[in-house]
């Protein structure tokens, strides 16, 4: 006959009937750790684990409520990803004053008539009556190079940690100038990436423009040659545009409770969380977003432990092993999430190799302790969609042992 115990001990009580006595015998047989648990809490924020005994794809999925907050206006250049004109814009849009986030993801792709150096850079003109006050509020930009990965991530790393910037530069009526001066002085070899993710004030309205150049030109002569913007490329690139979301609040439903097991939280996905859509200077057509790149969400997960276990965060490259492998490889990102077993803050994910790849690894973000008092806790966790990724990169909620370590 077979007995199926608990995890961790089994008492077995025998009545046995001997010489007109009640006899209680029990025997307790150790049982193997929680190997899970054991591998999450032995782990660094950021650190990646191999967690084979773990089925992600069976873990329940959370609905939640999705929330449009207010923010900056919106413009992301990533169609065409790769420029291959040696001289061309692939971006030009008109914005109102006010607060502006802007997404600059494009690649030297020039071929012919041979592989050869260029700048691209994003130039801002003042298309006020007055001079043009601009702040940079936040700053991202990377050095280009061929590991996207790295840059995506370093990059969401760089923007959650940037400050408000002192120095108000002025554009006088009708002037363009370089939006970010350190790509004027920069040169991009073929098949590097020109990443910046920055947010800026201005007090006119204005004209950003994209454009690529010889190393030797500055950007505002090559913008008054008045470069064509090219066409979009479907298949390279996220898409382009002003876009009418900037922000989100995401809140799960319910309180997530560790008995009930394993559960993950997904966005960006163009499913339950459908692409963002905006206008695009150079198509009557609506513009979509494909990946929400540049997107923040804030996301407020309320928790409970009424099993006496912690919640552990995890994120992984769901798209791993698929059919789109050579693309959807690896990853990596940064988030910032609240204090727990690990301090808060900006979490590099992963922070002990240049990216994940693929199940059953994954890469913890943050570990929390179950309340002492068993009341609802509160975990913020910011994200934003890493480029370069595959998406989308779910946040995974697994009940940990605090024990098994």
């Amino acid at each position: 006959m077979k007995f199926s115990f608990n995890i961790w001990k089994e008492e077995i009580s025998l009545a046995v009937l001997l010489a007109g006595a009640i006899v209680s015998v029990k025997a307790t047989r150790p049982v193997p750790p929680d190997s899970t648990s054991a591998r999450i809490l032995q782990a660094k924020a950021g650190a990646s684990v191999e967690l084979p005994e773990f089925a992600f794809q069976k873990s329940r999925q959370l609905s939640y409520r999705k929330l449009v907050l207010p923010g900056p206006q919106f413009l992301i250049s990533d169609d065409p990803e790769y420029i291959r004109v040696p001289e061309a814009a692939v971006f030009r849009e008109r914005v109102l004053p006010g607060t502006v986030r802007f997404y600059l993801y494009n690649v030297n792709g020039v071929k012919e008539p041979q592989k050869m150096d260029r700048k691209i850079t994003a130039l801002i003109k003042n298309l006020g009556s007055g001079p043009m006050r601009l702040q940079m509020l936040k700053y991202s930009a990377q050095p280009p190079g061929g590991d996207y990965l790295k840059i995506g991530s370093q990059g969401l790393a760089d923007y959650f940690a940037s400050q408000p910037s002192p120095k108000v530069r002025q554009v006088k009526a009708g002037q363009a100038v370089a939006l970010d001066e350190k790509w004027e002085k920069t040169t991009v070899s073929y098949d590097d990436l020109v990443h910046g993710f920055y947010e800026f004030l201005i007090d006119q309205p204005a004209e950003i423009t994209v454009l690529q150049t010889s190393p030797g030109t500055p950007g505002p002569t090559a913008l008054a040659r008045n470069p064509t913007v090219l066409p979009g490329k479907s298949k390279s690139g996220a898409g382009r545009g002003v876009f009418g979301v900037s922000n989100y609040r995401v809140q799960p439903d319910s309180v997530f409770d560790t008995r009930h097991g394993a559960a993950e939280i997904t966005v960006a996905d163009g499913q339950r969380d459908p692409w963002v859509e905006g206008t695009a200077s150079h198509t009557p057509e609506t513009a979509v977003l494909k990946g929400n790149y540049g997107v923040l969400y804030d996301i407020n997960i309320r928790w409970r432990s009424t099993d006496g276990r912690g919640l552990a965060l995890l994120t992984r490259n769901a798209r791993g092993g698929g059919p789109n492998n050579n693309w959807c490889g690896a990853m990596a990102t940064s988030v910032v999430v609240s204090a727990g077993l690990h301090p808060g803050g900006i979490v590099k994910l992963p922070s002990d190799k240049a990216a994940t790849k693929k199940e059953p690894e994954a890469v913890v973000i943050q570990v929390f302790a179950p309340p002492a008092d068993g009341q609802e806790q509160l975990i913020h966790l910011t994200y934003s969609p890493p480029g370069a990724s595959c998406l989308p990169t779910p946040i995974t909620l697994v009940p940990v042992d605090m024990q098994a370590k």
